[in-house]
C-alpha cells in the first residue's frame, strides 16, 4: 500500500513518518485517546494512564513535557496530558482518516496492512477493555475484549479489518446512550488477543496485557 501526503521539508517537524510497529501504535492511540485543533498544526493525548502517555512519546521520539489536568465537572488534575505542534504530522494525520472533532464522524483509517495489528492494540489500549469473567453454568473463565467510540462507522470498520486477518465468528457491536462497543467473546476474544499480542518487541499496556494473558498459551 501507498499512502500519499504532502510534506514541505522546510518545515519544522518534530515526528517522522515513517510506518513501523510502534508508530502504527502510537496512531492508534491518537485515533482512541488523541485530539487534533482545529489549528492545523497541534494534537494532544489524553490519559489516566501515565505509561500510555510516555510510550506515546517514545513511539513518535518527541520530548514534549507531560502536564496534568482535569475533565468534566471535576477539579481534580487527574489526566495525564502531553501536546505539541507538527504541521506535516498533522496533515498525514488527515491524510490517513482522522481529523479535527472526530468523535462521531470517524470512520476507516487508512493503515498499512502489516501493521493493522500494532494500530488495533494502540486502540484497545486507549479506548478498550480487557475482562475476565466467571458464569454460573460453566468452571472456566470467559474472555472478553471491547472497543468503545462514538462513531458506528468506526467500529464496524474494525469488526471487518479483524475478519479480514482472523477469520472472527460472532463479533457484536451494542449501544449505551450515544456510546458503541465493538465485543469479542469465548473463541474469537481468544484468537483476537492471541493476533494483538504475537511475539516480537513492541509496547502496550502491561496492565491489560496481564489480564489476558492465561489464555495466551490455550
Amino acid at each position: 500500500m501507498c499512502l500519499r501526503y504532502n510534506i514541505n521539508m522546510e518545515r519544522l517537524k518534530k515526528v517522522k513518518i515513517k510506518w513501523s510497529a510502534n508508530f502504527a501504535y502510537a496512531i492508534g492511540l491518537i485515533t482512541t485517546d488523541g485530539n487534533l485543533s482545529p489549528d492545523g498544526r497541534h494534537l494532544n493525548i489524553t490519559s489516566k494512564d501515565l505509561k500510555l502517555i510516555t510510550d506515546f512519546k517514545k513511539c513518535l521520539n518527541i520530548k514534549n513535557k507531560i502536564g496534568k489536568k482535569a475533565r468534566g465537572h471535576s477539579k481534580e488534575k487527574k489526566y495525564f496530558v502531553v501536546q505539541f505542534g507538527d504541521v506535516n504530522f498533522y496533515e498525514f494525520l488527515l491524510s490517513i482518516g482522522l481529523m479535527a472533532a472526530k468523535s462521531k464522524t470517524l470512520s476507516k483509517i487508512d493503515i498499512p496492512k502489516k501493521y493493522f495489528v500494532d494500530f488495533l492494540r494502540g486502540c484497545i489500549d486507549g479506548d478498550g477493555n480487557i475482562s475476565i469473567s466467571y458464569h454460573p453454568e460453566s468452571k472456566h473463565p470467559q474472555l472478553k475484549i471491547r472497543l468503545a467510540s462514538a462513531s458506528l462507522n468506526f467500529l464496524e470498520w474494525i469488526e471487518n479489518e479483524v475478519y479480514k486477518h482472523i477469520k472472527t465468528n460472532g463479533g457484536w457491536i451494542s449501544k449505551d446512550k450515544s456510546v458503541f462497543t465493538l465485543n469479542y467473546a469465548k473463541k474469537d476474544s481468544v484468537k483476537l488477543l492471541k493476533f494483538m499480542y504475537y511475539k516480537g518487541d513492541y509496547y502496550y499496556l502491561k496492565r491489560k496485557y496481564r489480564i489476558g494473558r492465561m489464555f495466551l498459551n490455550k
